[in-house]
């Protein structure tokens, strides 16, 4: 559940209000939180893929939605939940807060979304999942290996 209610201004390093309707802070959240640690191929390609989920007609039609896909819940005030563990991007619905906590990865991020969305190459070759070289997902079988960055195994 996104709790963030400001973002590192992306040129004067100052924060400002963030705009929960905005492709390059949703997509920026998205690489943060699941490649921040990884180098700048894997965030780069943890991007594209979120794009590439964009651009198909079996995910939502822009980052936020793709990014918050899922089932939900309602709770006994009326207020709509992600079902913990059961979203497509595991940060999204880990019960953690959703606050990038480290400034400098937050802004590289948001320039990493910045270049994907200006339209910079998909060396993914149309990637649409990965996951973590430490567990095998039951789709991995099923798609076909792209390439392996860092510690993230991606698929067509």
């Amino acid at each position: 559940m996104l709790v963030l209610g400001f973002c590192i201004g992306l040129y004067t390093g100052k924060a400002y209000p963030s705009d929960p309707n905005d492709e390059r802070f949703w997509l920026a959240m998205n690489i943060y939180f699941e490649a921040g640690n990884q180098s700048e191929a894997g965030r780069l390609a943890v991007g594209l893929v979120t794009m590439n989920r964009v651009d198909s007609w079996q995910w939502a039609d822009d980052p936020q939605s793709v990014i918050t896909q899922g089932p939900t819940y309602t709770n006994w005030k009326g207020n709509v939940w992600p079902i913990k563990h059961q979203c497509q991007f595991s940060w999204y619905c880990d019960g953690k807060p959703d606050i990038p906590e480290d400034s400098e990865t937050w802004e590289e991020c948001l320039l990493t979304a910045e270049k994907i969305l200006y339209g910079m190459h998909d060396f993914t070759e149309g990637a649409t999942h990965y996951h973590n070289d430490t567990v095998h997902p039951y789709w991995a079988d099923h798609l076909q290996h792209v390439v392996t960055i860092d510690n993230h195994i991606f698929y067509k």
